[in-house]
Formats: C-alpha cells, sequence, structure tokens
C-alpha cells in the first residue's frame, strides 16, 4: 500500500501554491523616429556611430499588477550628423502576487525587462527598416547587471544623501 506523506512544511508548500506571476498584456507605449537631415543623410557612405541608452521604470497601479516599461533611445550619427533617433518605449502589465517584498523589484528590473526586451528589440528593427534604413538589431541585455549596476548607484546617491531616480540602465 502507497502512502501519502505530508510535506515536511505544509505553510511553505502552501505559500509556494498561491505565488501567481502571468504577464498581462504586452504593448507599444510609445515610439517615434526623427530623420532630421533627410534626404541628404540617405546619400552618405560612410558608416554611422551607434548610441543607445536603456532605461525601466516598473509602477505599482494596483494591488498586484504592475507595468513595466523598457525605454530605447537609439541615436545614429554619420559625420557628427545624426542620421536617425528612435525612441521607442516598450511596455508590459504584469501580476504579481504573493512574492516576498523583497523579491519583487529584482523581479520587475530583471525578468520582466528580459521578457520585453525581445518586443522592443524587434520594433526598433521594424521602424529603423520602414524608415529606409539598414536593419538595426540591439544586441542582448544582460538585466542582472544592469540591476546589479542600478542597485550600486543608488546606494552610492544614498550615501551621498541624494535621492536615487527611477531604475535606469545604460
Amino acid at each position: 500500500m502507497a502512502e501519502e506523506t505530508a510535506p515536511a512544511n505544509g505553510a511553505q508548500a502552501q505559500d509556494a501554491a498561491s505565488v501567481v506571476f502571468n504577464f498581462e498584456k504586452i504593448y507599444v507605449k510609445d515610439m517615434s523616429i526623427e530623420i532630421p537631415h533627410s534626404p541628404g543623410i540617405f546619400l552618405e557612405t560612410e558608416p554611422p556611430a551607434l548610441e543607445t541608452q536603456i532605461n525601466i521604470d516598473a509602477n505599482n497601479f494596483s494591488e498586484g499588477m504592475y507595468e513595466v516599461v523598457v525605454t530605447a533611445t537609439v541615436t545614429t550619427k554619420v559625420k557628427e550628423q545624426v542620421a536617425f533617433l528612435v525612441e521607442l518605449r516598450q511596455a508590459g502589465i504584469f501580476e504579481i502576487r504573493n512574492f516576498p517584498a523583497d523579491q519583487i523589484d529584482p523581479l520587475l528590473g530583471i525578468h520582466c525587462a528580459g521578457v520585453l526586451f525581445p518586443y522592443l528589440r524587434a520594433n526598433v528593427a521594424d521602424i529603423v527598416t520602414r524608415a529606409g534604413f539598414p536593419a538595426l538589431h540591439l544586441p542582448n541585455v544582460n538585466f542582472e547587471a544592469f540591476y546589479a549596476q542600478r542597485l550600486q548607484q543608488v546606494e552610492e546617491a544614498r550615501r551621498k544623501g541624494e535621492s536615487a531616480a527611477p531604475t535606469q540602465v545604460q
């Protein structure tokens, strides 16, 4: 006869069962492209210089519901002239319930941002191509390393008595 054995810590098993993490919606919150030196910029043959800045913002807008926004600002220059500037804000609504409080911030800044980034990258590539430029594929981002960097920046700001800005990675 087989016997059922209860977990050694029944409360721990019950807590794990009630943890909720769902993607409710992934969407583009804002998207823009500027080509200030067109049409002449399309005739340039020199390779462009690329600068990318990534920012992450998170907002608890309702009980257990969070909006995470990953923003990419991509500036491409040829001979010090801006070829194009793209800003795209990729957002998602995530349901997060019954996680320990100290795990929420890393979940938002690492995992949720990592879920949104492939959508952001595809949308940037699409808008750049539709604007008449060669395909642009943003490199992968290590959100865990950027989260650690952000924690270090917050700690340094705290030591200096400054207030820290929202999560930003560059």
